[in-house]
């Protein structure tokens, strides 16, 4: 396989490896919510994992942001996607909300994405037809199902109030912006160096408010396992992949991965943990991966290229 091969082999590969390091994140929130708040986690995450890119940056003597517009839609696109969707979605689950709803709250994503975009732009490459209308409610109806168990068995301590829900639904917000912020004003440029100033962004958003938590960190086994990999695999890893499909990618057809990931989840959570799966969790994953599908094939291909 010649170089040009191997490239084209990757980028398609990428929504896939996407979606799997992405639904590891239940892993970071099982091992490390008991053991930090979620601000100062989310705070200490930042920090490490601008730590690692400035060393890879300058190994691999990579070029900044040239321009300050560079840098102020890089640091928007940060705030909203980092520190105002994973903060919104650690703060409400651990302000008590169920995974399962926080989920399935998070994943109106690509249907918000949707409405924007129908009511917004009408060109040829983000304007959402039928089709892809019908994959996505397709796909919510799968993501239901899966998160289906979680909604009705939740324990004793699932609970939704006005301070959970607000979170959940600032994350919703944050990651929709995020990404038609992102795919409207950020002009290409190296994943390494955007995702660090987007990192610096939302540390300097989630730092005061990790100093106003009162519960202190535990630092053992669990917890540095946990950092370890949202810094190595979610940050470095997915973070890189979903900026890099953003560019690449019309915004409804990438959103609408976004429905794969509790799927992929449960999948990972039953092998890892002997998590149940229900006859409902099969027929919802089934579903979901059926409804993407309508998503990212319309007339034109997932990353922009004539079928």
């Amino acid at each position: 396989m010649n170089h040009s091969e191997s490239s084209d082999a990757w980028v398609r590969a990428m929504p896939a490896v996407f979606v799997l390091i992405w639904s590891t994140g239940f892993i970071v929130a099982r091992f490390g919510m008991p053991n930090a708040p979620p601000f100062s986690f989310l705070g200490l995450r930042y920090a490490l994992s601008i730590a690692c890119f400035v060393i890879w940056i300058r190994m691999a003597k990579v070029k900044w942001p040239q321009s300050r517009s560079e840098w102020f839609h890089l640091s928007v696109t940060g705030v909203l996607m980092h520190a105002g969707y994973l903060g919104g979605v650690w703060a409400a689950v651990k302000a008590g909300m169920g995974s399962g709803l926080s989920a399935l709250i998070v994943g109106l994503q690509p249907v918000l994405t949707a409405i924007w975009l129908s009511s917004r732009d009408t060109t040829l490459e983000n304007k959402v037809s039928r089709r892809q209308w019908l994959g996505l409610l397709l796909g919510f109806c799968g993501l239901l199902l899966v998160v289906w168990h979680k909604l009705t068995q939740g324990s004793a301590l699932d609970h939704v109030n006005a301070l959970n829900l607000s979170f959940a639904i600032m994350a919703l917000l944050s990651i929709t912006l995020g990404t038609l912020y992102q795919k409207s004003f950020v002009k290409p440029c190296d994943v390494r160096t955007a995702n660090t100033v987007q990192l610096l962004a939302a540390l300097l958003v989630t730092t005061p408010l990790a100093l106003l938590e009162t519960e202190s960190v535990q630092f053992n086994a669990e917890f540095i396992g946990a950092m370890a990999w949202s810094v190595l695999g979610l940050t470095l890893g997915g973070s890189s992949l979903l900026y890099m499909l953003i560019q690449k990618g019309a915004a409804a057809s990438v959103t609408s991965l976004m429905y794969l990931v509790p799927p992929c989840t449960a999948l990972v959570a039953w092998l890892l943990f002997d998590e149940p799966i229900t006859a409902f969790t099969l027929v919802g994953i089934a579903l979901t991966a059926w409804g993407v599908s309508w998503v990212v094939r319309p007339s034109q291909s997932f990353l922009g290229e004539k079928t």
